[in-house]
């Protein structure tokens, strides 16, 4: 078990910080852990520039593995709010979500570098 005294001869104790609320954690951990694929990462990058949603088929095509698991990289970025599906027909359209975006730029927008400066 580690001490939470510090000996007297250490370093200038951290700065304090709240901890975020439990649900609001929750939504940033699984922005990151969506984002944290390279394959999801590129996915969302791809959604997200385009200026209207964006037909399934033409993700499909545009990555070197299964439908199948494009279908799981989207059903991760679904669960993350990071996209949104609307069906049409048999086609499955997909468009970025902003309560996704949202939480990410304020996660980002909340992390400070050591010099004080806000990221994002």
């Amino acid at each position: 078990m580690r001490s939470k005294t510090r000996p007297p001869d250490c370093c200038v104790p951290p700065t304090s910080n709240e901890p975020l609320p439990e649900p609001e954690r929750a939504s940033v951990a699984a922005v990151f852990h969506a984002l944290g694929d390279s394959t999801r990462l590129e996915i969302f990058r791809l959604i997200a520039a385009q200026s209207a949603p964006i037909c399934v088929c033409d993700i499909t095509s545009r990555f070197d593995v299964t439908q199948p698991t494009v279908s799981h990289h989207l059903k991760i970025l679904r669960e993350a709010r990071l996209v949104t599906v609307a069906r049409r027909g048999v086609w499955a359209y997909y468009a970025a979500d902003a309560r996704g975006i949202a939480t990410l730029r304020d996660a980002l927008g909340a992390l400070r570098l050591s010099s004080g400066v806000a990221i994002g």
